[in-house]
């Protein structure tokens, strides 16, 4: 993967960021061990949900997700500008990915009562990147548009988490779970769409 082909990430250039990935550049841990480390914080996170009831599992769930980000953050800037490239660094790039975000959505629908939405969810995230992917195999740049690209879902999610955490506090409620999946699965079908028109303006502009 080029960097022309990386998602943009603003915390890329922010000093915390470079330092940690340099350190891990000169150590001996590869960027896909990072890839691989994601999934393992999205699965602490997703069981933290469903078997830890109440305020201390939402929070674990919240920074589960946050580390699987920073994984994900660190896994490409310790490959490219640690010089660390691998022959399999596309697929580790994109696999524990997809199984991140499973783990992580599917666990929202059984938390919020609505199994079958947080299983329409994950498999509406997964879509979002077979239709980048797609464009890319057409030779168009990937495109990461959202609005509800990864970055956003994982977003919504920690925001649900603490809102969830909130509502527990004062008005023991039980919303923000449950719009937060509706808001992933609605969202990840529109980028879909807003991705898929995007392809085929492009492919429409080059004949």
């Amino acid at each position: 993967m080029g960097k022309e082909d990386r998602r943009p990430i603003a915390a890329r250039s922010t000093g915390w960021a470079r330092a940690l990935s340099a350190a891990l550049a000169r150590s001996s841990v590869t960027p896909n061990q990072i890839s691989v480390l994601s999934i393992f914080f999205a699965a602490a996170g997703a069981a933290a949900l469903l078997y830890w009831p109440g305020i201390p599992g939402l929070i674990a769930c919240a920074v589960g997700i946050q580390l699987r980000l920073i994984c994900n953050l660190l896994d490409g800037m310790v490959a490219m500008e640690g010089g660390k490239q691998t022959p399999t660094g596309a697929l580790y790039n994109e696999y524990p990915d997809r199984i991140a975000d499973s783990l992580l959505i599917v666990a929202l629908g059984y938390a919020a009562g609505m199994p079958w939405l947080g299983w329409l969810g994950a498999l509406l995230a997964a879509l979002t990147a077979y239709v980048r992917l797609s464009g890319a195999s057409l030779g168009l740049p990937q495109d990461f548009r959202g609005p509800m690209a990864k970055q956003h879902r994982m977003a919504v999610m920690t925001a649900a988490c603490i809102a969830a955490c909130i509502e527990q506090l004062t008005s023991h409620t039980h919303y923000a779970l449950p719009a937060a999946a509706i808001l992933i699965a609605a969202g990840s079908l529109l980028t879909c769409i807003t991705r898929t028109r995007a392809i085929a303006a492009q492919l429409k502009a080059s004949t």
